[in-house]
């Protein structure tokens, strides 16, 4: 038998040697995962022995995460704007970054109608709905399994919201008519992909990743589409990569979209564009 703090020490060890980031920090997610303790549990019960059955499922998933297996994908969920969100291998992991989107959104959602596509888990939608009062809400997603994890966690966080599967606007129900379109789709250049962290590029949901060539293609077909689902003075919302906020704000411009506007995140890098559709 080992103590709680020679366990945790051999999956910091394991984690350093396959090269994980932050290698410390992981093991200790692990392990609270795992054994249930809190920081100050840990500390007070550290010499004590750990269960020979927590230690063997803590080595296990110690080896899962040295392939590079994201951690949430291990957890099997991801914080997002306060909210514990379900993932899984067939959902983009919730990123901090897109808590800027919500942000922004979230300061006109109340009381509008919200169309969120390439939703995933849901975690934009869901996170809008809790904060806001959304008549109607909706995500919709290529991704069969994603869309049954974001009905998961709508029923998880108790939010009301309607998820349908399908290729962007063809899963939205016929006559449907939004304040809002929202939406954080693949934006990363189709080349850009094999220079990923081996988490991403080997874990993450391609479908949620690549943008085609130039890494607009979502943009371009969802800019295209919109006007027949957007009511008159609606507001779009994307997420964007760091360096295409111009090329995304052109695209809105082309296609009779006014008061574009493009906010960055907290390092000081483009991350959301805005715009007001005018018929």
């Amino acid at each position: 038998m080992i103590t709680c703090k020679e366990a945790l020490g051999q999956v910091v060890n394991m984690l350093v040697v396959a090269g994980v980031p932050d290698a410390d920090i992981d093991a200790w997610y692990l392990f609270e995962y795992v054994t249930g303790m809190s920081r100050s549990s840990y500390f007070l019960h550290k010499e004590e022995e750990i269960e020979q059955e927590q230690a063997a499922t803590l080595v296990k998933l110690a080896e899962q995460r040295a392939k590079r297996v994201p951690l949430q994908y291990i957890t099997g969920s991801q914080e997002f704007m306060g909210y514990s969100f379900l993932v899984s291998p067939a959902t983009l992991i919730p990123r901090q970054d897109t808590e800027i989107l919500v942000e922004e959104v979230s300061r006109e959602a109340n009381g509008k109608r919200v169309l969120d596509l390439c939703t995933g888990t849901g975690c934009i939608l869901l996170s809008l709905a809790k904060m806001c009062h959304l008549p109607d809400a909706v995500g919709t997603d290529i991704s069969a399994e994603a869309i049954e994890t974001a009905k998961s966690n709508a029923t998880r966080l108790d939010a009301i919201a309607e998820f349908y599967c399908g290729d962007l606007f063809d899963a939205v129900p016929t006559g449907r008519c939004f304040d809002i379109i929202v939406s954080n789709p693949p934006y990363i250049p189709s080349a850009v992909i094999e220079t990923l962290m081996p988490e991403v590029k080997e874990h993450e949901p391609m479908s949620a990743l690549d943008g085609d060539e130039d890494g607009l293609f979502f943009y371009r077909k969802i800019i295209h589409e919109a006007n027949k689902f957007l009511a008159n003075q609606g507001r779009i919302f994307f997420e964007i990569g760091c360096e295409q906020g111009e090329d995304v704000s052109l695209l809105l411009r082309e296609n009779g979209f006014q008061n574009i506007r493009v906010i960055k995140d907290l390092a000081g890098l483009d991350r959301v564009v805005s715009a007001t559709l005018v018929k």
